[in-house]
Parts: structure tokens; C-alpha cells; sequence
């Protein structure tokens, strides 16, 4: 059970920060609308730029601290909570604006991670 709940760990952490600091800037199939940016993808939400900034930082930090639950299981579970709040924004996000679903596919796939190390933390 420990290698499933690191893995999860590592797949979740390493790719919200690969989103955030690596692709920010980069047109992905996932982005919502038409976006090609993140902040562009934040404007077709009709949600206010400083919000990207906020959700940024919270995505990163969080996925830092669920990294950093390698070494401090204690601290996994309110970083997979606080995960499983933004990437539930994140496809309320996508509906609200009519996308296909496959555009929800990741925060999907990476909320189920949250919640299964929710439960097994």
C-alpha cells in the first residue's frame, strides 16, 4: 500500500508542477475553450487574472507538500484535500463553459488519485 500511495504521490505532485512550470505558456489539448495559456484558459472561464495567480500558487505549493508527504505522511492528507478542492473547480470550470468532457479527463483522473490517498493516508 506504501508504493501505491507514493506513486499516486509523484504522479499527482510532479504533474500539477509540470502544468504549472513547465507548460504554463504552452497550448495543451486540455486547456478549456480555446485557450492556448493558462491565463488565457483563466479569461475564458471569465475569472479575474489575479485568480490564476492564486490558484497557481496554491496548485504548486500543494503539489510540493504532497510530494514532500514522501518524507511527512502527515502532511498528505490536507494537501490531497486542498488538491481535490481546486481540480473540482477545475471541471465545474469546464462544464460552465460547455466543454467536451475529454477536457476534464486530467482533473478528473487527478482528483480520483486526491481521494484515494485521502482515504488510504
Amino acid at each position: 500500500m506504501e508504493y501505491l500511495r507514493i506513486g499516486l504521490q509523484l504522479i499527482v505532485g510532479l504533474s500539477l508542477l509540470n502544468v504549472w512550470l513547465i507548460q504554463y505558456n504552452k497550448p495543451t489539448r486540455w486547456r478549456g475553450g480555446n485557450a492556448t495559456t493558462i491565463m488565457e484558459e483563466f479569461k475564458v472561464y471569465g475569472l479575474p487574472i489575479w485568480m490564476c495567480y492564486v490558484v497557481g500558487f496554491l496548485k504548486v505549493s500543494l503539489a510540493l507538500v504532497l510530494i514532500a508527504g514522501i518524507f511527512f505522511p502527515f502532511v498528505i492528507q490536507p494537501a490531497a484535500i486542498g488538491l481535490a478542492v481546486l481540480l473540482l473547480g477545475s471541471i465545474i470550470m469546464h462544464i460552465k463553459i460547455n466543454d467536451p468532457l475529454i477536457k476534464s479527463f486530467p482533473a478528473f483522473l487527478f482528483l480520483s488519485m486526491c481521494l484515494i490517498l485521502i482515504y488510504i493516508s
